[in-house]
């Protein structure tokens, strides 16, 4: 009878010790996936900053330019083509208008 019983507990042992053995192999399978994952989310965070420091410098004025003038043959239109709108009268408070008399020269129209 106890042989039965100890043969019964050395293969609870064994099963047990294969549970334990599968479920850490599994954990560690899973955190080296984890670990990849976060390193590809780094890898993707640099190339959007990169990306992102990219289209600012497509943006930028002086590019932009570069290409209507190169590429679509845009120019500034002459001086005698412009037209200058003035801007509505807009009531100031009579303190405004006092302490700075010139403020209020109208621009001249072409």
């Amino acid at each position: 009878m106890i042989n039965r019983l100890n043969l019964a507990l050395l293969m609870l042992l064994v099963v047990c010790a294969l549970a334990v053995v599968t479920s850490q192999h599994k954990a560690r399978k899973s955190y080296v996936a984890l670990q990849q994952e976060q390193e590809q989310e780094q890898r993707l965070e640099v190339e959007w900053n990169r990306l992102q420091l990219e289209q600012g410098q497509w943006s930028i004025h002086a590019r932009v330019e570069q290409i209507a003038t190169q590429q679509l043959r845009m120019r500034a239109p002459s001086a005698a083509r412009t037209q200058l709108v003035a801007a509505p009268a807009t009531p100031r408070s009579s303190a405004s208008a006092t302490s700075n008399p010139g403020a209020q020269n109208p621009v001249p129209q072409q």
